[in-house]
């Protein structure tokens, strides 16, 4: 690992390495959607384990394992951020509104009205309304429940290896559809119309207006909804 001059040997170094940024990469890659490649995330791991070795001395109190290890997994997340299509702070108006609707359900025992949540939100209808056709384009699945935030802890430290054997998991996954279907069930008609069409007759926005009557931001604000519905509702997924 180090050079006759008592500093780090990069190439030996990379050699020696390359395998944990691979591991790394395994296991953050089984928490994250399909679309994520893990080729992307060992390339942005190996330029954090290069920052690291270009960064790293023997005085800052820390093996270069440890010190490498969280250059990489930033490198990584770096990467995936980069991938997110929406600003965060769009994600961040996203759970404003999912804490919203919660707040409002748990008061009234039933589905939020728009209304309802305007004002839970002190905003206007309109406002609101334009929040949620902002918004379109969220998931379920946010990147920021996998990596966490700068201050809290992430998913992935919490489960730091692969588990897709684990039949606990396995019988998880299949309580985990029983509740998403249960909770598409429960939704206000209009927005679980939008949910079906979208998502099992694979229409367009425009299709699904023109069916339902309304206009495609319109369907944009209902799906908006829907989806932070069912993120409150399975918030203990």
């Amino acid at each position: 690992m180090y050079t006759a001059r008592g500093t780090l040997d990069r190439s030996a170094a990379v050699e020696r390495y390359a395998p944990m940024v691979r591991r790394l990469a395994s296991q953050l890659i089984a928490r994250l959607p399909a679309n994520v490649e893990i080729d992307d995330l060992i390339q942005a791991g190996m330029i954090g384990l290069m920052d690291a070795l270009s960064r790293y001395e023997t005085g800052h109190g820390a093996q270069f394992e440890t010190f490498a290890m969280q250059r990489i997994r930033g490198a990584m997340i770096d990467e995936l951020r980069g991938g997110d299509w929406l600003p965060r702070s769009v994600r961040r108006n996203q759970r404003a509104i999912e804490t919203a609707v919660h707040a409002v359900e748990q008061r009234v025992r039933r589905s939020a009205t728009e209304t309802e949540v305007a004002e839970q939100m002190g905003l206007s209808l309109a406002d609101y309304q334009q929040m949620l056709g902002d918004a379109h384009g969220g998931q379920l699945l946010y990147l920021d429940d996998f990596v966490g935030s700068d201050s809290d802890e992430s998913f992935i430290d919490r489960h730091p290896g692969p588990d897709s054997l684990d039949p606990v998991k396995a019988l998880d996954d299949d309580r985990f559809r029983a509740s998403l279907a249960a909770a598409i069930e429960a939704l206000p008609e209009r927005e679980r119309q939008v949910m079906g069409m979208y998502y099992e007759h694979d229409m367009n926005l425009k299709e699904i207006g023109a069916v339902l009557g309304v206009t495609e931001s319109r369907i944009c604000q209902l799906h908006s909804q829907a989806v932070a519905r069912l993120r409150t509702k399975l918030k203990g997924w």
